[in-house]
């Protein structure tokens, strides 16, 4: 006879369709940065022209065409247009979070990978992305308060500073979450469309870890995508991407993303990880004794290891502040509205 128990558990271990889902989705991702990397040489024998220093994004082509611009910039509206009318069908479904797939899920999986694909397609045909046409701290800027967004986020969670939280109010916080998903699917989608498949190493990196926040922006009412190691994970992942791509030009500041990202790691985002106060101590001696080691007779330098931080830390307090604004004047313009019909 078989053990009741078991027969209890295995429907309710089956049910997690999200986390099977998340290791396909990061296999997917694996495996399509291959292709690009494999199909990159093929890229090689198109003329770009020279470097023209750090606001300038070598990638694009000399002489665009209407086919290129509009190849890639109505997949990219296809694409963003796509998954805003999935998150807004989500919310208005009032959906709850479940260790299963709701429809809406499969049809944001099908969306991203049928415009992974197409843009591979594109890139091999017509070559450009977006940037032929704006600036690269746009695409820049995107991911960078995409970032700060989930530290505003997750203060009444997990804290700012040590895991102390700031006194933001509930009602901001309530609308950095609400919607939070359609900028998050802008920034990601935005990025994404920016850059032609090429495969250099920095392209490989950056498309991997957008094929991860494309794949975690898929899987929104779902357990898995509010799982405090997968989100901390997206977020650390920058870190990664930032370091290596800065060692990979060869000038020196990697140090600035690995310890500036790594600062905000031990400042703010480990605190949310149900971690011990011991387990914390030592991960912050690690970093301080790393931060020793690298700066270790060139000490002028340190003052790069704050940059990141300081930066992110302000603009969390800069977007608190303009959605409180947005809030107060949205709440005012109601407030004229009923006194105006009461009148």
């Amino acid at each position: 006879m078989s053990n009741p128990s078991q027969t209890i558990q295995t429907p309710q271990a089956s049910q997690r369709t999200d986390l099977l889902v998340l290791w396909g989705g990061i296999l997917f991702s694996l495996v399509f940065t291959g292709l690009i990397w494999w199909a990159g040489a093929r890229l090689d024998a198109i003329q770009l022209l020279p470097d023209q220093g750090v606001a300038w994004y070598y990638w694009k082509l000399p002489a665009p065409t209407f086919w290129t611009r509009a190849s890639a910039w109505g997949l990219y509206l296809a694409h963003q247009i796509s998954m805003w009318v999935l998150i807004y069908i989500g919310q208005k479904s009032q959906l709850k979070y479940s260790t299963s797939l709701h429809k809406v899920n499969l049809w944001a999986l099908g969306v991203n990978a049928l415009f992974i694909t197409l843009h591979f397609v594109q890139t091999h045909i017509w070559y450009d992305g977006l940037a032929q046409d704006v600036s690269i701290f746009s695409s820049q800027g995107s991911v960078i308060v995409l970032l700060v967004w989930v530290i505003l986020m997750e203060n009444p969670r997990r804290g700012i500073f040590f895991g102390k939280k700031m006194p933001i109010s509930k009602a901001i916080i309530q609308f950095a979450r609400k919607y939070h998903g359609y900028f998050f699917a802008w920034a990601t989608i935005y990025t994404f469309w920016y850059h032609p498949m090429v495969s250099t190493s920095g392209h490989l990196i950056g498309f991997i870890y957008m094929f991860l926040l494309l794949l975690q922006g898929s899987l929104f009412f779902t357990r898995i995508h509010i799982n405090k190691w997968w989100m901390v994970f997206n977020e650390f992942t920058v870190l990664i991407h930032g370091a290596l791509v800065a060692v990979m030009q060869g000038n020196g500041i990697w140090p600035m993303f690995a310890f500036g990202f790594g600062g905000i790691f031990v400042i703010t985002q480990m605190h949310g990880l149900g971690l011990s106060r011991a387990v914390r101590g030592v991960l912050l001696a690690v970093y301080i004794g790393l931060v020793l080691f690298v700066y270790n007779g060139r000490w002028a330098a340190l003052n790069e290891i704050i940059r990141i931080p300081v930066i992110d830390y302000l603009a969390v307090l800069i977007l608190a502040g303009l959605f409180g604004l947005g809030l107060w004047v949205a709440r005012l313009v109601r407030g004229n509205r009923s006194g105006g019909v009461e009148a």
